[in-house]
């Protein structure tokens, strides 16, 4: 039965386990399957290791930019191809034979009387000039030869024979008409005019742009650009040690580097490099889940808690490949930053930024960048912390944004000079491409809510919308209760201020203030903060005034749940008494039965003891203000002696034995409660005039 019961104890932290291998294992097959380079190095910097030779014979590959240069040579001096097609032609002819044969049918002999009597004169003609434009080609210039130079030289192919023409030789349809208006008139034809039309309209362009065959010359031309710029023999020196990295040297390593990675992948088994990056993964994540089981327990502890810090390892490693498959994208424009902004909204600065740093080392294993991508993202996230952004402020927000592109540019051009030594060689599409990373960083504020209902957090943004004295539950306090409403309005001030002081999560504890005794609402006579007149106690025993004061909390629970608050504020609720006891009524029911044995748990709270330093906090402030308020024109003196034995008894009474409060913050707070609660009551220094005016 105990080895059960340990088996069944033991489950959820042996699924937690069990999930975190399957993150290690989802991203482990994501790595690519060749080896990794041995060495970094970079255009401009000193080569770091021994002298380098090479270890086999390799070619020098171009640079890619040579490589577009020649390219874009090949492409602004490629002659286009045109055909010559004698369809077009025949096809022409014969209509305009047609429509002279229609056309002269129609006139009679006093209107054209020379072409009626000479039929066959002006057909001839015509064909003729017809044939004449047409074998010299009539050419439809395609749009993107229109605004070449008249020098532009396009290959006419009439037959299978090509003739190289310039543009400014070719007749265009414009032109065949035009030459028509002007041949015509010397033409020595008595009626020509009979004609104009008839050829005008036979006029049709039949040098016509061939696509498909000047895309497949160009695509040959291209073809033959060379990628390799020399030769490397085995045994050559390539680099010698503390050695400037030159341009020359440069190109030599990236070819070795690429020669290096074929022969090596191919003698290596694609289980050893698997073995290798799986254990980099479970070293990393292993170091991350140590991290968090020790300084963020409360994360550890819950299982939906861990999945969605877990997730957002899986879901940027997958990022980063699936973008490393698309060669016209880049890993830069991945918002990488949207990760320590997220986790800040629902933990600690600490907890996002060791989340961020894991992703980023995971991601620089799957991105073709070198040291300047983690150098960069690393970078944004430590200033995405350092300008506190705050989802609930837009001002601020987009402010933190252009932090992050701020720090993305100034840090690009940096170690772009490092490498290049001038602003000209700077490749301006990175800057593109980081920009679009810090505008997507601004997805980061539909995820919060997103994330917070599919994982049952609460965010800053959900804690400022109950903040709203609108809400139903607010409302109800504030017409059933307002004495209450007053009393929790009070109580969030000092809770707030005391949070702020010691760093803790002021907006979650003065939300929680204002919601702590909504209980209340159901017999508001009851509490003397609603009390004007008769206290409907003095016609109830002790006991049944104590499980009416003590079920504030039991009902406000319930409450709190009908109206779906969240959990956090509903743990403030059950702790902001603790384990405390109605100790009024107690104390009257001891008195008043001297002889019978009282069960204690009759006037004590349910609880449990605060926990958390926010639920600690409220508890303290809720003491104090009631307290506070029940002197009558207090002295200084009074007001913080009073404060010293409130929280005095409670730790007597061990209600703080569980809270993360420190004493070092508790004493933080205690100062700030002093200060305000004497501005409250209006507490000021006595005259010696007075004391000895009273006396």
């Amino acid at each position: 039965m105990s080895a059960w019961k340990t088996t069944i104890e033991g489950l959820p932290t042996l699924v937690k386990y069990l999930m975190v291998a399957g993150v290690v294992a989802i991203i482990s097959f994501l790595f690519p399957n060749n080896v990794k380079f041995k060495y970094e190095f970079d255009k401009g910097q000193r080569w770091r290791y021994e002298d380098l030779r090479a270890p086999f014979d390799f070619a020098i590959l171009k640079p890619d930019q040579e490589i577009e240069q020649e390219r874009a040579r090949i492409k602004d001096s490629f002659s286009p191809y045109y055909e010559q097609l004698p369809s077009i032609t025949e096809m022409q002819i014969t209509g305009f034979e047609d429509r002279f044969t229609a056309q002269l049918e129609e006139i009679n002999e006093e209107q054209f009387p020379d072409v009626t009597r000479n039929p066959d004169k002006y057909r001839t003609y015509g064909k003729n000039l017809l044939q004449d434009l047409y074998k010299a080609g009539i050419a439809e210039l395609d749009k993107a030869h229109k605004d070449k130079p008249a020098d532009f030289v396009v290959n006419v192919l009439r037959g299978n024979t090509t003739h190289p023409q310039t543009l400014e030789n070719l007749t265009t349809v414009p032109e065949a008409e035009a030459s028509l208006s002007e041949s015509l008139p010397y033409s020595k034809l008595a009626e020509s005019d009979f004609l104009y039309g008839l050829l005008e309209s036979s006029i049709a362009p039949n040098v016509i742009y061939n696509d498909t065959l000047s895309q497949r010359l160009l695509a040959e031309e291209l073809s033959q650009v060379g990628l390799y710029r020399g030769r490397v023999s085995k045994g050559d020196l390539i680099v010698t040690e503390n050695g400037y990295i030159t341009e020359e040297i440069y190109l030599k390593l990236q070819s070795f580097k690429a020669k290096y990675r074929e022969e090596v992948t191919e003698e290596q088994s694609y289980t050893g490099v698997l073995a290798g990056y799986a254990l980099l993964s479970t070293l990393i994540i292993g170091i991350f889940l140590l991290y968090v089981r020790l300084y963020a327990q409360a994360v550890f502890s819950r299982f939906n808690k861990l999945v969605f810090i877990m997730l957002w390892l899986v879901a940027f490693s997958y990022l980063v490949y699936a973008v490393e498959q698309v060669a016209l994208l880049s890993t830069y424009m991945i918002p990488f930053c949207i990760v320590p902004i997220v986790i800040k909204n629902f933990y600690d600065e600490q907890l996002a930024l060791f989340t961020h740093l894991v992703v980023i080392l995971l991601a620089s294993f799957l991105s073709s960048l070198g040291y300047e991508f983690t150098f960069l993202q690393i970078l944004a996230g430590i200033v995405v912390l350092l300008s506190d952004v705050d989802t609930r402020d837009w001002t601020r927000f987009f402010y933190s944004i252009l932090y992050i592109f701020v720090v993305y540019l100034l840090g690009y051009v940096g170690l772009s000079l490092i490498q290049e030594g001038n602003y000209q060689d700077i490749d301006l599409s990175v800057l593109s491409w980081l920009a679009i990373s810090a505008f997507m960083t601004l997805l980061a504020y539909p995820l919060i809510p997103l994330l917070e209902r599919f994982f049952g957090f609460t965010s800053s943004i959900s804690l400022v919308e109950l903040s709203d004295m609108n809400r139903p539950l607010l409302r109800q306090l504030a017409n059933k209760a307002p004495g209450t409403l007053q009393h929790s309005l009070q109580v969030a001030n000092l809770s707030e201020e005391a949070a702020r002081a010691i760093g803790a999560n002021h907006l979650l504890v003065k939300v929680a203030a204002l919601y702590h005794d909504i209980g209340k609402t159901l017999q508001p006579s009851f509490f003397i903060e609603n009390q004007s007149n008769k206290s409907p106690h003095l016609d109830i025993s002790d006991k049944e005034s104590a499980e009416i004061i003590i079920s504030h909390v039991t009902e406000g629970v319930k409450m709190a749940k009908k109206a779906r608050l969240p959990n956090v504020l509903i743990d403030f609720i059950t702790s902001h008494h603790g384990t405390t006891r109605v100790e009024y009524f107690y104390r009257n029911y001891i008195k008043d039965h001297p002889d019978e044995e009282v069960d204690e748990q009759d006037f004590r709270y349910p609880g449990p003891k605060p926990v958390t330093k926010e639920e600690t906090i409220l508890m303290l402030a809720d003491s104090i203000e009631a307290a506070c308020k029940s002197l009558k024109n207090p002295t200084e003196e009074a007001l913080l002696e009073l404060i010293d034995k409130i929280i005095a008894g409670k730790m007597a009474m061990g209600q703080l034995e569980d809270s993360e409060l420190t004493f070092s913050e508790l004493e933080t707070c205690k100062t700030v409660f002093q200060q305000l609660m004497r501005s409250v009551h209006h507490v000021r220094i006595e005259y010696p005039e007075e004391q000895q005016s009273e006396e």
